[in-house]
């Protein structure tokens, strides 16, 4: 009894650490862009939904997601003991061994090329499986040589649109490179609206990175360019969605997205416009319901609103 105690607090632990809540933010607009690959018609045929495949699509989005967030977790344990806002994480505050985060990243990353091999005989996901990892993984290290690391992390979720409807749409991409815009543009779009809310997330350790000698948008434009800068990367983010609604008469295949989308991206531009109003230089008390909240909000608002616009 007591042996079970200990694994169930294990893994309540482990899950903490990773924050594995937080994988509502990726994991939306991966299915979204999967949503999309179903029931937008190829040059050559329409692919169709596949349990297997969402079920590919969710153990490799919940095996890369801990397995970046556990290595990220390795890699600063010693930069988060010091840091009055990190220092009681479960790696500085001895609640988890650094051994036991080892295995949970061997084992998620285990999980993530399971979820890529369910693709098969679409060996692409397996293919670029280990250059995702080394994006996601690089991350970590960003900090300590570039101020562009919140672009890292957006582009580390960007990837997920894209690698789900690649996934997907399997080589169709190959033979029709316009193919995957779709996914580009929504990517795209993830890159940016995750980069502006990490910015605004990171002013919280303005000072200690300063001290720390670390990299930051707010380190290096301060807190009040840093806000505005992210202002800028969420404009951008609502400008590509928009575009996503006139793709087919551009290029690439014929996605349509209606009126009922058009009222989404309305709605996400106002929770990110009243996003940006709760925090300021003077005040950043509600960095934490900007960052989680709302963004949750955003990530699956979008996903619903778009899925039904495709399906009705």
């Amino acid at each position: 009894m007591q042996m079970a105690v200990r694994g169930i607090e294990l893994v309540r632990n482990l899950l903490e650490m990773i924050r594995f809540s937080h994988t509502l933010f990726a994991l939306p607009f991966a299915l979204l862009a999967a949503t999309m690959a179903w029931f937008t018609p190829t040059t050559t045929h329409n692919v169709g939904f596949s349990w297997i495949h969402l079920a590919g699509i969710l153990l490799a989005m919940i095996g890369a997601r801990s397995a970046a967030m556990a290595f990220n977790r390795l890699v600063d344990r010693k930069i988060d003991a010091e840091n009055e806002r990190t220092k009681g994480r479960h790696l500085p505050a001895g609640k988890l061994s650094v051994a036991s985060v080892v295995i949970f990243t061997i084992i998620s990353v285990a999980v993530y090329l399971a979820g890529t091999a369910m693709f098969l005989p679409n060996y692409l996901p397996l293919a670029i499986s280990i250059p995702v990892l080394l994006v996601l993984f690089g991350y970590s290290y960003t900090k300590r040589f570039t101020s562009l690391a919140h672009f890292w992390l957006g582009l580390a979720l960007a990837l997920a649109p894209v690698c789900a409807w690649i996934a997907i749409r399997g080589f169709e991409v190959m033979a029709v490179p316009s193919d995957v815009l779709p996914a580009i543009i929504l990517g795209t779009a993830v890159m940016f609206w995750v980069s502006g809310f990490d910015m605004i997330y990171s002013c919280q350790d303005y000072e200690f990175d300063r001290e720390a000698k670390l990299n930051s948008i707010p380190v290096r434009l301060g807190v009040g360019g840093a806000l505005r800068l992210a202002a800028v990367c969420h404009a951008i983010m609502v400008a590509l969605l928009v575009a996503l609604m006139f793709l087919h008469h551009w290029i690439g295949p014929d996605l349509r997205l209606g009126w009922i989308y058009g009222c989404g991206i309305t709605f996400i531009a106002g929770l990110l416009v009243y996003e940006h109003r709760l925090v300021s230089p003077d005040d950043l008390t509600r960095v934490n319901v900007a960052f989680f909240n709302i963004n949750i909000i955003v990530s699956i608002g979008l996903f619903l609103i778009a899925t039904v616009d495709l399906l009705v």
